[in-house]
């Protein structure tokens, strides 16, 4: 990495070139929640590049220990954040647990995989933040199980205002390593899209559930 290049154009760039983020502002792709969108992010590839997978889960670390030292356990969001937040409690020497998106349906009905005392002190990992619900659905599961969670540390977001506003609402404190306009920024800066492409990118993160339907 330059040193004149910030941790979140790092990371932007490491994510466009191991190919984990996708930029097609002309053949979008389709969310599962229909939403059309020229982007498409899988931050599970990091896992299959050491040196990037190094770089993401030591900056995360990094920022846990600055800004939550007295943290006690490290949690994942399920299941895309599960070895990234494992990776991290491993750097930090923390005890790792993860969150389902639901209680299991048999066994115990566990919903929290692992040891989390009452009153923990929790930070909790997440890979990709878009509309926010399935991540603070999370951190609720993890009050409920009386932990104390200080914050949410994320590779990457798609930087909704929606989004935004929800964790305000709920008063849980994100950071991110990199973010959507950034990595527009970046893909511009190498080539990955075209000058004419860039206000098509831009419009998208602004109205993204109605982006590509307008007659």
């Amino acid at each position: 990495m330059e040193s004149t290049q910030t941790v979140e154009q790092a990371v932007a760039k490491s994510l466009l070139d191991i190919k984990a983020v996708l930029l097609r502002p002309n053949e979008p792709f389709t969310w599962a929640s229909g939403w059309l969108s020229p982007i498409y992010c899988d931050n599970r590839r990091l896992l299959s590049y050491p040196q990037a997978r190094e770089n993401v889960c030591r900056w995360m670390a990094d920022i846990i220990k600055e800004k939550y030292a007295d943290a006690d356990v490290i949690a994942g969001v399920a299941t895309g954040a599960i070895a990234h937040g494992y990776l991290v409690a491993h750097m930090l020497q923390k005890p790792f647990v993860y969150v389902r998106p639901k209680p299991k349906d048999h066994g115990t009905g566990s919903q929290i995989e692992g040891i989390l005392p009452a009153g923990s002190k929790v930070v909790v990992v997440e890979d990709l933040i878009s509309t926010g619900k399935s991540s603070l659905a999370a951190v609720h599961a993890l009050y409920e199980a009386g932990a104390d969670v200080l914050g949410m540390v994320a590779i990457f977001s798609y930087n909704f205002n929606h989004a935004r506003k929800a964790f305000e609402d709920a008063d849980v404190e994100l950071t991110t390593l990199s973010n959507y306009d950034t990595l527009i920024s970046v893909a511009h800066q190498i080539g990955y899209v075209r000058d004419e492409d860039i206000n098509i990118l831009k419009e998208w993160r602004y109205s993204p559930s109605t982006w590509g339907r307008e007659e």
